[in-house]
Order: structure tokens, then sequence, then C-alpha cells
């Protein structure tokens, strides 16, 4: 019987946090070993264990596995979080690369320049309201379920509730245009689960701070200042 995974990260946000909300969808309790060090990164780099020279990095089923994307599918595949056919899992992934695209804008803005993060608030708010909020509004709408692919809980459905809480940490009433994703929103965070993950004292992370922002510069020495969209 295999143990826990465990996620090789910063303690914080970044790329890891999708993987710790589907794990946490799944019901799947993970350990954690942060990254705190240039030393820890580097011995990381020199056992091979990062086969691009990058974190995330996770632990599982007697695996290292790096990209992302890969994890992900592979814990939605295993916990059965990735539709029932190939069609619905291409359903799936085309609605989980839209909320990736939309978390993209999210990700570097703790490394932005003050100025920087008023032009990219009103940026990521523009692109969530006109681009990406309305295609879900219309699914949901269009379909009359639950949740977006075969009307049964999957990946689809746990990355865009991350998305929206995301960017509502950016404009609390975003949402007031969108109805279905209001409901969405109350339906999906009811589930025991995410309910659990939701809550005070879980492995969810804040908003990153400053702390989080000079650790991950050190680390990867990151000397470059990120610009806006």
């Amino acid at each position: 019987m295999s143990g826990k995974p465990k996620l090789h990260y910063f303690d914080g946000r970044g790329k890891m946090e999708s993987i710790r909300w589907l794990l946490a969808a799944a019901g799947v309790e993970f350990e954690e070993e942060f990254l705190e060090t240039r030393e820890q990164y580097e011995k990381l780099l020199q056992g091979g264990f990062l086969l691009f020279q990058q974190v995330p990095m996770v632990e599982i089923d007697g695996m290292k596995m790096v990209q992302t994307r890969a994890i992900l599918s592979y814990i939605a595949a295993k916990y059965n979080l990735y539709g029932k056919d190939l069609k619905e899992r291409a359903l799936i992934d085309m609605y989980v690369g839209g909320t990736d695209d939309l978390m993209g804008f999210i990700l570097m803005f703790p490394f932005l320049s003050a100025e920087d993060k008023e032009k990219q608030r009103a940026f990521i708010v523009q692109k969530a309201t006109s681009r990406y909020f309305p295609v879900y509004e219309k699914v949901l709408k269009d379909h009359g379920q639950d949740f977006l692919v075969g009307n049964n809980f999957s990946w689809a459905d746990v990355h865009l509730l991350e998305a929206i809480l995301m960017v509502e940490e950016k404009k609390s009433d975003v949402l007031s245009g969108f109805p279905q994703l209001q409901a969405f929103k109350a339906r999906i965070s009811s589930i025991p689960t995410i309910k659990k993950f939701l809550e005070p004292g879980s492995q969810r992370k804040p908003v990153p701070d400053d702390k989080y922002v000079e650790t991950v510069r050190r680390v990867l020495r990151m000397y470059y200042d990120v610009k806006a969209n």
C-alpha cells in the first residue's frame, strides 16, 4: 500500500496550489516539504528529481512527477475526476485549459511592482468577465446541470472554483453579472471535501505575501522584475 503523496514546493500557492486543490477534492491526504533554501533546491536538481529543473514535484505511487499539467491529469484520472469517456475528458481539458489561462494572469501578480499590480488587477478582472466567465456561465445555463461535464463532479469544477475565488480576491463582486456561476460557486463549495479544504487550518495556502515572494526569488535566483501583461 502506497503512502501519502508528498509535495515539494514553496510554502505558498504558485503552481502547486491547483494540485493541493485536486488532491483535497478527491479526499486524499498529502504531505508537504517546503523549499526554503537554495541548497534544498540544488539537492533536488543534483539528485535528478527535477526532470526539467523545475518545481512543482510530487512523489506519488512510486513516481517523482514534474510538470503541473501531467501531475493534475494523473490525479484526476486516478480518482475518477476525469470524465467517463474520451469526449468528456476532452471537454474537461478544454475547460481546465481556459481556467488555467485565467489563473496564469494571477500567478505572477505577487511579483509585480505596486504600480503594475493595479494595472494587472484591472486586466485580470476584464479578462475574467469578458472572456472566461461568460463561457462557463453559458455552459451551465445551456445544459442546466450542476456540474460542467456529464453532470458529474470533475477536475473542471475544482479548477473553475479555484479560479473564481482567485479573481474574487481581486474584485469581490466579480460574479455580480453571472448568476449561474454564483450558484455553481455555492454548490461546489458545499461538497464535503471542498468545504473541508476551504475551512481554516487546511493545507490551502493564503494570498501570497512578501515573505513568499522573497523566498521564491532567493531560492530560484529571480533577479529580474516581472512585468504586467
